[in-house]
């Protein structure tokens, strides 16, 4: 999931479906200045992922966010961050006697 969240363009579309709610890869294009088609690959690596699930009405594909996976990689960065702080404070200590 970290190496699909990597990519700022792949970044971009996560927050521009966040706001749409769902969309095509076509209406998707234009605010990235990207082709159609640089878009579709760019959310089939979001969706194998998990990040992005679609859905068929009539001819179109419409893409939404599947929060569930970025609200547990939050929630791990939130602990890992922690710990984090927790060590860095334990060396900055030692450092200063």
């Amino acid at each position: 999931m970290f190496a699909a969240l990597g990519d700022p363009a792949r970044q971009r579309l996560l927050e521009l479906l966040g706001t749409a709610g769902e969309a095509t890869a076509t209406t998707l294009a234009g605010p990235l200045g990207m082709s159609r088609q640089a878009v579709a690959k760019h959310l089939a690596v979001l969706q194998a992922a998990g990040l992005v699930e679609s859905s068929r009405v009539g001819k179109q594909v419409l893409f939404s966010v599947r929060p569930e996976p970025l609200d547990r990689a939050a929630a791990w960065l939130a602990d890992a961050a922690k710990l984090w702080d927790i060590r860095l404070a334990a060396i900055k200590r030692a450092a200063e006697r």
